[in-house]
């Protein structure tokens, strides 16, 4: 129920945990741990992860401990040799990915090189067989032939909300990050979560002020534009349309958020900020803070010593006086 442009902040918390290679410590964090890979792993005679997860330490290190430590009849450390072997792997995956990114935009303005400019930055290809934007610095709105004249307002305002809330940057960075840890299963899926999220925010608002007959016309331009199956979703460089029939059912069943909503978003939104875009406090930093209260509470025990020793004395010289 919460407007649908509040998920682009918290996609915006994911881009900048991803990319930022520090975070602030904070005791309200909920990420398990501050360093789940300690930096001399592939230099320590007895490599382990500290994931802040005790199953998955327990099942991981042994194995770890069993298969990595190094042997005393051979000089080279078997964690050295599998952090070299994993990192070219992660090397080419890295080239594969943008290679196919940068083929994939290649021959997709190969097709609309013979696009007819219809105004301003909105032109018609009879080579393609649904709407989109393409270019990063320069975007373009790209119209099939086939579309009819009559869906052209719904779909040229759809697209124009692509770039005014400058999907045609979110969309390469996102992929972006998808290459840089295309290993990651996770990554895969959010990637695709959020296609889904821009075109259902650009959706949002678009209807925002729309009556229930074009509503109708808007998701009948929407129908149109999926029936023909086409490869620019492969395209990363370029937004299409995904998710017709979950967007459509959004569409129909549109209702402006309440005030209320939108204060428990942003305060939801500020309290994954916290919990997700901080580290918690580290092991060092605990046991410097256990070892001053360690001293203090030495120097206390001290002091009363000290004062029951002075007492002791006082007693004893009065008794000798005595």
């Amino acid at each position: 129920k919460a407007p649908k442009g509040f998920r682009y902040v918290l996609w915006a918390l994911v881009a900048i945990r991803l990319i930022c290679p520090f975070s602030i410590e904070s005791a309200l964090s909920l990420i398990p741990s501050a360093e789940p890979l300690p930096r001399d792993i592939i230099y320590t005679a007895h490599p382990e992860i500290h994931s802040g997860i005790p199953v998955v330490d327990d099942t991981v290190n042994p194995i770890l401990e069993s298969s990595m430590t190094p042997s005393e009849l051979v000089s080279i450390n078997p964690t050295q040799v599998w952090s070299f072997v994993f990192t070219q792997i992660w090397i080419l995956g890295l080239v594969i990915m943008l290679a196919y990114a940068l083929t994939s935009y290649l021959l997709l303005r190969r097709k609309v090189a013979t696009a007819i400019p219809l105004r301003k930055n909105i032109k018609r290809c009879e080579f393609i067989d649904s709407p989109f934007v393409l270019g990063f610095f320069f975007p373009e709105i790209y119209l099939p032939a086939i579309l009819e004249k009559k869906d052209w307002e719904y779909v040229i305002a759809h697209e124009e909300a692509h770039i005014q809330r400058r999907d045609h940057w979110w969309n390469p960075i996102g992929f972006g990050l998808l290459s840089i840890y295309w290993f990651n299963p996770v990554l895969w899926l959010a990637y695709i979560l959020l296609c889904r999220d821009i075109e259902a925010a650009c959706d949002e608002k678009v209807i925002r002020n729309m009556d229930k007959d074009a509503l109708r016309a808007y998701s009948t331009a929407l129908l149109k534009s999926s029936i023909h199956q086409r490869a620019i979703t492969a395209c990363p460089l370029a937004f299409g349309e995904v998710g017709i029939r979950e967007r459509i059912q959004n569409v129909m069943n549109y209702k402006k958020p309440a005030f209320w909503i939108i204060v428990v978003a942003v305060v939801l939104s500020a309290a994954v900020a916290v919990c997700f875009m901080t580290s918690p406090k580290s092991d060092a930093d605990v046991t410097e803070t256990d070892v001053d209260v360690m001293e203090t509470n030495a120097d206390v025990n001290t002091g009363d010593v000290r004062e029951e020793s002075e007492d002791i004395g006082e007693i004893d010289g009065t008794a000798t006086l005595t």
